[in-house]
């Protein structure tokens, strides 16, 4: 007589086919805007030449920085992007990344006030965040498929889920690291939670929230090879496609193609949130 097992993969199963039957139309209607915002930014960059694209991020990147390194590393690295052919993926790349990583702070970081300011939300949250960040990234396309089905606004399903943990966890540990005394002192000045949010503890931990922002950005990066399986394109499609067809050379350069964009933008935002200190 076999042992009886827990059938936890088919509750998971059932819990996800009950949502993709009975919630269709709103999933529907969140790819449908997901989908026009994400064209829409490729479009918009892809309006303009490729030499004004390159000046303008170049200028944005020493705007953000004031660092003469950051700047020459922009300029060089994206000329290198271009020249290798990779610019319309890196333009699909930057526009994923974009719209996850927006969505992942807009979630994440009132999720992350929240667990800062509520004893309860912060049991509830932080065994989840803890959940989140040991199950494998593969796992996050599973579910992204019955729902959104293969396409980019999958891709950014999973991409968000993936990289909202920093963004959580930091800007919580951000707002309990405010001194006490300064929090006293706003209290007896007779501050309400709103004011003392806002005034007080989120302007101190503004260089903390960044630190999350800046990992939510590289987790959200580094997810767009895993997410090409599921029909993300941009640079990740490229790497996917070397991979299929055995071409080691594409492969290469597409990596490159994403370190390079990393790199730039790991700089930029540290940089921004050292000046916001």
């Amino acid at each position: 007589m076999e042992a009886y097992r827990i059938p936890i993969g088919y509750w998971i199963e059932s819990f996800i086919n009950f949502f993709s039957d009975n919630f269709a139309f709103i999933t529907k209607a969140f790819s449908e805007i997901t989908e026009r915002g994400l064209d829409w930014s490729v479009d918009a960059m892809m309006f303009f030449p490729v030499w004004v694209l390159i000046l303008t991020f170049t200028a944005i990147a020493f705007l953000l920085s004031r660092k003469r390194g950051v700047t020459v590393f922009t300029f060089i690295g994206l000329l290198l992007i271009w020249n290798m052919g990779l610019w319309s993926a890196t333009v699909s790349t930057l526009a994923l990344v974009l719209v996850s990583t927006l969505f992942a702070i807009a979630i994440g970081i009132p999720l992350g006030i929240l667990a800062a300011l509520s004893r309860v939300a912060y049991r509830v949250i932080m065994p989840i965040l803890d959940f989140m960040q040991t199950m494998p990234a593969f796992v996050y396309l599973i579910p992204a498929i019955p729902f959104f089905g293969l396409g980019p606004v999958a891709a950014i399903f999973s991409t968000v889920i993936f990289s909202m943990p920093p963004a959580i966890r930091l800007t919580c540990l951000g707002i309990k690291q405010v001194p006490k005394e300064l929090v006293e002192a706003a209290d007896a000045f007779g501050s309400t939670k709103g004011q003392k949010l806002m005034k007080l503890q989120l302007p101190i931990a503004t260089p903390t929230i960044m630190a999350g922002v800046n990992q939510t950005t590289m987790l959200a990066l580094s997810m767009v090879v895993i997410a090409a399986m599921i029909g993300a394109k941009g640079l990740g499609g490229e790497v996917w496609k070397a991979i299929q067809r055995l071409q080691p050379d594409k492969g290469f350069e597409a990596g490159i193609g994403i370190v390079i964009v990393a790199i730039i933008l790991d700089r930029i935002l540290q940089q921004f949130g050292v000046r916001k200190n």
